[in-house]
């Protein structure tokens, strides 16, 4: 700024002086000699100002540059935290993708199994966005999975990841999530819901609200949180999603809604989750455009006949 102020002032008065001056620079060699000096030396000025608008331009292109670098590992850790293959052959079925709004986010899913064969499944959405939000995610992935190993109860599970998150952040952050565990001989789940919007139901299970657990994650420190617990019968299905989904839109004052990804699922229901996973992204962007406002997260799990049923 300084340098753009310097160069305006000495070409203002080179101006200046070679209009006043117009008159004498026939009769005066001092008059020539004077305008010869200004117009140089505004021109060296130039030539520095240009020169060190290069080298400030190089140095913000090497900044950007390892910025871009750090962002786009920052963002293949993340995406290397979610699964790369759901089970199998268990009584349910997944598909899930995560959109995030800058590149990194605090949106998260996860599909656990233990050797013993048990089958859990889990949604979150972290408050804030970019790489804070992203870090947090990553605890909350890796101490979540601890303390599935470990065999805690869905509620207990939950209360610790509550202590958690507040231990950490001292109430600043918080997390919204949904946290199921699946018991495939009584076709069972239970499941705690941290203030998270509640999972569309669709099948013989459709109209119930998945509604017990608790406030969300992080915010008061000695939270227990309630379990509740669903039977699914083969064919039903659970549309677990981040606010982001459902709030698409809302900057220019028409969010998508529940009603609409309902219909979205609803309209491709007998589809392989795979393709309905990609028509309810197809019916966001068609109403919301392709800028990305929130994080986006959608898990579609469906329940399938057991090994024993199907033979």
């Amino acid at each position: 700024m300084r340098d753009r102020i310097y160069l305006f002032v000495f070409l203002v008065g080179a101006g200046l002086l070679l209009y006043v001056g117009r008159g004498f620079l026939a009769m005066s060699a001092y008059a020539t000699f004077g305008l010869t000096f200004a117009g140089t030396t505004a021109a060296a000025v130039l030539g520095t100002v240009l020169y060190r608008v290069q080298i400030e331009l190089r140095a913000s292109r090497h900044e950007l540059a390892r910025k871009e670098a750090e962002l786009n590992f920052a963002l293949e850790v993340q995406q290397a935290l979610f699964p790369r293959r759901f089970p199998a052959e268990q009584g349910l079925e997944f598909s899930a993708v995560c959109v995030p709004a800058g590149g990194i986010g605090g949106d998260y899913y996860d599909v656990l199994q233990r050797r013993d064969g048990r089958l859990a499944f889990a949604i979150a959405d972290i408050s804030g966005k970019g790489i804070p939000a992203a870090i947090l995610m990553s605890n909350l992935h890796a101490i979540l999975r601890t303390l599935y190993d470990a065999g805690r109860p869905a509620g207990e599970l939950c209360s610790q990841l509550n202590r958690y998150l507040y231990r950490v952040t001292e109430g600043s952050k918080f997390a919204t999530a949904f946290y199921a565990e699946w018991n495939e001989r009584d076709r069972s789940l239970t499941y705690v819901n941290a203030g998270h919007p509640a999972p569309l139901l669709l099948g013989s299970c459709s109209g119930q609200l998945l509604q017990a657990g608790g406030p969300p994650l992080g915010i008061f420190p000695d939270t227990e949180y309630q379990m509740g617990r669903l039977v699914m019968q083969p064919g039903d299905m659970i549309v677990l999603y981040s606010d982001g989904i459902t709030e698409a839109g809302l900057g220019s004052g028409k969010e998508f809604g529940d009603a609409r990804l309902e219909a979205a699922v609803q309209r491709h229901l007998e589809r392989p989750l795979d393709e309905i996973r990609q028509h309810v992204l197809k019916a966001i962007r068609d109403w919301a455009g392709t800028e990305v406002e929130d994080d986006m997260t959608l898990l579609l799990v469906r329940a399938t006949r057991s090994q024993k049923e199907a033979q």
